[in-house]
This record gives C-alpha cells, structure tokens and sequence, in this order.
C-alpha cells in the first residue's frame, strides 16, 4: 500500500481525492488532512496566513500515524502566493515539521508541465485578475511559457466549490488558447476530477488540474508510478515509454 497525505485548506473540493482513489483502482491512499483556512479569501494577506508554517505543521502529527510516505500541502493560491523561492521555503519547512518528502500544489504544476515535455501553457483560473497574474509569474519562473490567463474573478474558496460541470467545461473553453500545448486549472477549491477525460476530448490537448496534479505530485514523491492504461484522470496518468 502506497499512502499520500493531503493538507487541505477547509472544505471545499476535498471530494475529488477519494474519486482518484477508486479511478486508481489500486492499493493507494489519500487521506485528507484539514488545515484551518482562516479568512476564506483569495486576497494575498488572507492567502500567507492560510499557508503560514504554523497551520500546516498543525496537521502533521495525523498525517504521519496514517502512515504517510509523502504529504502535499494541497493548496494552489497558499502556495504561490510566496512566490518562486519563497514556495521553496514553506516546502522545506513542511518537510522538516513531517519528517517525509513534500511538496505542494504549486509546484505539483511545474512537475507535471515538465513530465507531459510541455513549455506553452494556459492558464484557466477561478482567482481574481491579481492572483492569477501570481501564478502566471510562478509558472514562469519554473520555465513555462504562459501564452494565456483566465480570471474568473471569484474571491471565495466556498464559491468554487459551488461549480460543477458546466462551469468547470466553461472555464477551460474560455481560458484555451490556439498556441498552448497544455491547460491549466489551479484551485483545489473546484471539482474536476469527474471531467477529465471530457475536458482534454473538448480542447483536443492534456489538461492539468489542481486535485489532478496534487495526487500525481504525491506519489511521485512516493516514488510510486501510477500509470492508468485509460483516460480517466487524464493524459498525465497514461503510460509514457
């Protein structure tokens, strides 16, 4: 059994970890640890107190007696917000509170861009216009092209969780663009992991989701590869010689 412990901001889209459970199939495990969002706000002072090391250190002690091999501070916008080296920093810290190899959301994207041999990017957010641009500077500061960036301009992690289907198909048809050999989705507050597979067969190219992407992260970390021999959960899934 391969164990990945998730640190998730309060309650939002939590729902899609154990949907990748049972489309895995396997003797995988994402326990859901929660940390205390706070203000729940996509504002930058209201996102460094969410991912301050105090509240991720704080879900530590049960991610470990659920014997987690990795953990993933399974946050975008709490992550990014600290920028390229900073982001580094709150890494090592949760790192070091844990005693296992982590990592987070944020750079769950850079790592999966780079897997899929990817440089131009798309960026379909949910944020606001100012914290988008934080993760177009991120991705950019990893070595990704950002071609495009879409902001929905919502403000609220319990807003994001409110979308399904229609709104989630629609964020990714607006925030596409001719020139991007990949599209990104960065709130782990929206559902995807149900649209997957609909959602490359609409834009013809892998998308990257946030819950997507935080799970792929933690069994990389896990050194465990995953491979589905089928699409569910999306091209960065599938068997790549």
């Amino acid at each position: 059994m391969t164990t990945v412990g998730l640190l998730y901001p309060g309650h939002s889209a939590e729902g899609d970890y154990p949907r990748c459970e049972v489309l895995l199939d396997s003797d995988i495990r994402l326990p859901v640890f929660h940390t205390d969002i706070g203000e729940d706000a996509h504002r930058v002072d209201a996102l460094l107190r969410m991912g301050s090391a105090e509240r991720l250190a704080a879900g530590v002690a049960e991610l470990r007696l659920a014997g987690a091999e990795s953990v993933v501070w399974a946050c975008t916008s709490g992550s990014f917000v600290y920028g390229w080296e900073g982001a580094h920093e709150q890494i090592r810290g949760l790192a070091r509170a844990a005693g296992l190899p982590a990592s987070s959301t944020s750079f769950a994207f850079a790592h999966a861009v780079r897997e899929l041999g990817a440089v131009r990017v798309a960026v379909a957010a949910t944020y606001p216009d100012d914290i988008t641009a934080l993760f177009t500077a991120f991705l950019k500061a990893s070595g990704a092209d950002v071609v495009a960036g879409r902001a929905a301009g919502i403000v609220t992690a319990a807003e994001v969780g409110t979308w399904g289907r229609a709104e989630v198909l629609e964020l990714a048809r607006a925030g596409d663009h001719p020139d991007a050999e990949v599209v990104l989705l960065p709130d782990t507050a929206l559902h995807t992991v149900a649209y997957l597979q609909e959602l490359e067969e609409m834009l013809g190219k892998p998308v990257l989701t946030a819950n997507q992407v935080t799970v792929w992260e933690g069994l990389r970390l896990a050194e465990r590869r995953a491979w589905l021999y089928g699409p569910k959960l999306g091209t960065l899934f599938q068997k790549r010689e």
